[in-house]
Order: C-alpha cells, then structure tokens, then sequence
C-alpha cells in the first residue's frame, strides 16, 4: 500500500512538471545544455528534432528540421553531422562534451576502440544521420551506453532499452 501511495505521488508530480517545465528541478540544467548545444551544433533545438536509435549492433544518431523549407536548419544540420561522423571516427568528442559539461557515458570505450566502430553518414529528408556500428561486442556496448545517454540528456522520450 505505501508503495502504490508513493508511486501516485510521483505521477502527480511529474503531471505537475509537464504542465510547467520550470518547475522541473533539472529545468535550468536542460537549458544550458540546449544553449550550448545551439552554439556548438549550429541550428536550433527549437526548430529542429534529435533521434537516437539502439540497434543490435550499435545505433544511430538523427536530427532533422521541424519545417521542410527551413533549408538553413538543414544545412546545418548535415554539415555538423558530417563532421559529427568525421570526429567520432577519429575518436574526437569534444562536441558532446561541450554540449552536455562532461563526457557521455561510453565514450572512453569508443575511443580505445574507435578502429572496431564505423560511422556513417547519411542524408535523410529535411536533415541527416549518423549510423554507428561494430562487430566487437564492447564497442556495442559502449555505443548503447552513449545513445542513452543522449537519449536522456536531449530528453527525446525514446525508448532507451
């Protein structure tokens, strides 16, 4: 019973946090964050969606413009995936890091085994992807670890499995 009476009491608040994200006690955290991620992405959160998808043998990371005819959003978008794939194949993350003030989970992994990852970067309507893969098991562990990572921080509501 106090277990169910607990459990009502978070619904209700995070009920009350949805209804105004202010009150969230991460609220200031989220938007530095998105400030710096504006900056260091090149395009806005706001006009624009992040995906990150698990997969079996890595994932991928997606963004793509609210607005089809937003071709400023698009452009930047591709060209920060470009050097997105680019930088992750060289074991570089100083992106993410900039982004989020501290390294996303996985990432010394993907650097020691950054020969075992391919990165891959596709254009996908109104804006672009990186396909992340390998076949070495702790790799694909720690790119998991990073999308969900992503997942959380980007607050995207995806599944993070």
């Amino acid at each position: 019973m106090k277990q169910t009476v607990m459990i009502i009491a978070a619904l209700f608040a995070l009920a009350a946090f949805a209804d105004d994200p202010k009150q969230c006690p991460m609220h200031a955290a989220h938007m530095a964050a998105d400030q710096r991620g504006d900056k260091v992405m090149g395009f806005s959160h706001e006009t624009t969606k992040h995906s990150f998808k698990v997969a079996d043998d890595g994932g991928a990371i997606a963004v793509r413009a609210l607005r089809a005819d937003d071709e400023a959003s698009i452009r930047a978008i591709r060209t920060h995936l470009q050097s997105i794939a680019k930088s992750f194949a060289a074991g570089d993350f100083a992106k993410p890091e900039e982004i989020h003030g501290r390294a996303p989970s996985g990432v010394e992994v993907m650097i020691a085994r950054k020969a075992s990852i391919q990165y891959k970067y596709e254009e996908v309507e109104n804006g672009g992807r990186v396909r992340i893969s390998s076949k070495d098991a702790a790799a694909v562990e720690a790119v998991h670890r990073f999308l969900r990572f992503q997942i959380e921080e980007h607050r995207t509501g995806e599944e993070a499995n």
